[in-house]
């Protein structure tokens, strides 16, 4: 399915207390993935096929792997992972990183889910539009990374509500050119929603767009 889902655990960025598999950096489980997926498929589905192909990918991961974050006890109740329709007009290509400009320093430690502190870098933005207004994300890096790998974590307003409350999460890759496309029905939650034991970057309050993104994994309908 993905090589960090099918390599060593299904998260660069997350851990669990019980299988850390290797240095932890601690933010990505399957975006670097979602990306490879969908390119690979490109030319043979419709992008909306390509997201479906993957999901069903991922819920078999999700309930079979070994290294699966459901808890072991419940996978075998666990029939697949909720999301949002498609929403093509969410998926922005083409994107440059822009320096970091703001009032934060570059070198930080992002808090994680467990109380811990994990180094990141403030790698720079990402400008994109929606209705007609423009929004931007920060991008980070962390220690251990190839330095062009991009975690994109980000707060809406359905978080808290249809969506974890510390926010969902977005890898990118650089395309050949040095662009990054950034696609919110690529966006997946954090292992921690599933199982406690793992470790989990919490969304920085710069990452916190004032709409609604949906678009991706979302929480159960209530």
């Amino acid at each position: 399915m993905t090589e960090h889902d099918h390599g060593h655990d299904h998260g660069e960025h997350e851990h669990g207390d019980s299988h850390d598999h290797g240095e932890s950096h601690d933010h990505g489980e399957h975006g670097h993935d979602h990306a490879e997926h969908e390119h690979h498929h490109e030319h043979v589905l419709s992008y909306p096929d390509a997201v479906a192909e993957f999901r069903e990918d991922k819920d078999a991961y999700f309930k079979f792997n070994p290294y699966s974050p459901i808890p072991e006890a419940e996978r075998e109740a666990f029939t697949g992972l909720p999301y949002f329709p498609v929403e093509e007009e969410l998926r922005f290509e083409d994107l440059r990183l822009e320096p970091y400009t703001g009032t934060e320093p570059s070198d930080f430690q992002i808090p994680t889910s467990d109380g811990k502190l994990r180094p990141a870098h403030r790698a720079g933005y990402l400008t994109f539009e929606v209705d007609g207004e423009s929004h931007r994300l920060t991008a980070y890096t962390f220690d251990g990374g190839d330095g062009e790998s991009l975690f994109v974590p980000f707060l809406d307003r359905t978080s808290g509500t249809e969506t974890y409350g510390a926010g969902r999460y977005m890898d990118l890759e650089p395309e050949d050119d040095g662009t990054y496309s950034l696609d919110f029905n690529l966006a997946y939650h954090p292992s921690c929603v599933y199982d406690p034991k793992f470790s989990c970057p919490l969304t920085p309050a710069e990452n916190r767009l004032p709409i609604r993104i949906e678009a991706g994994e979302r929480l159960p309908p209530a």
